[in-house]
């Protein structure tokens, strides 16, 4: 049985950029950084980023929740992220948008005000 979402990781290929746009981003150092890979806790998740993974934008989109998505958008774009998707309601209050980070991976909001964090058991 699925416990929820664990682990996103992102294609960074400049570890050390990476590390110095995703602290920003995430607004603290990460918790592990070694050469092979950095990885930051994000509201009980892991962001992973894998410095040798494959070029381009995978299969997989991650989503990272936001309790206000135009302010997120914005400040992800002053940071240096790409608007890809324009932020859309989705109906019943949940809206999404999709950036592109610096380093061309997919990076999704989600402004979801039925979502609550449960404790994975």
């Amino acid at each position: 049985m699925l416990q929820g979402l664990r682990t996103v990781i992102y294609r960074a290929p400049e570890l050390a950029r990476a590390i110095e746009w995703y602290t920003e981003v995430v607004g603290h150092a990460p918790y592990f950084s070694e050469p092979f890979y950095a990885g930051f806790k994000v509201g009980g998740y892991e962001l992973g980023l894998l410095p040798d993974a494959p070029p381009g934008p995978g299969g997989a989109l991650a989503y990272w929740g936001t309790a206000d998505i135009e302010a997120e958008h914005a400040r992800l774009v002053a940071l240096g992220a790409k608007p890809h998707h324009a932020i859309q309601d989705v109906g019943e209050g949940i809206k999404v948008a999709m950036l592109l980070d610096p380093f061309d991976n997919a990076f999704g909001l989600i402004e979801n005000p039925h979502f609550k964090v449960e404790n994975a058991g």
